[in-house]
């Protein structure tokens, strides 16, 4: 009996950090996509490693293929943020902000985001009791 309520117990303190992670998860997401709506460089420091490698894809309205957009380091998502904020470019009250956590591990999470630009596939890492966004390949809407 004693094995049986200590089994329990531990089930419910995995259960509860496990909680506790998707939670701190979704909340990095969310600073990640606020970071860009907002021009907020404090949220996306707070969600992304300095070793960010965010990668995607745009469709060409003109040839109807997704071509690649190149790579955002950490310093040219904050340099974004900056310019959305220097120029007063901030998303749209409406604009699609959704957060799917996919997989937790003990040290890795996998989440999927809606955002204006598209659907972003998100790789993180924890590290110090934090979840830090680690890698990002997103694809952009399709063409209208």
């Amino acid at each position: 009996m004693k094995k049986l309520i200590f089994l329990v117990a531990l089930f419910s303190v995995v259960k509860i950090a496990s909680a506790q992670d998707k939670q701190q998860i979704e909340k990095a997401c969310l600073n990640y996509i606020e970071g860009f709506y907002e021009g907020d460089t404090t949220k996306l420091i707070a969600a992304l490693k300095p070793s960010l490698y965010k990668f995607g894809y745009w469709k060409n309205d003109k040839t109807g293929n997704y071509d690649p957009d190149g790579q955002m380091t950490y310093r040219a998502a904050l340099d974004y943020a900056k310019n959305v904020m220097a120029k007063k470019n901030f998303a749209k009250a409406d604009a699609p902000k959704k957060v799917e956590v996919l997989d937790v591990l003990n040290t890795i999470a996998a989440a999927k985001i809606n955002a204006w630009w598209g659907v972003d596939y998100i790789l993180l890492a924890k590290q110090g009791g934090k979840w830090m966004i680690e890698q990002v390949l997103w694809e952009g809407p399709p063409a209208k």
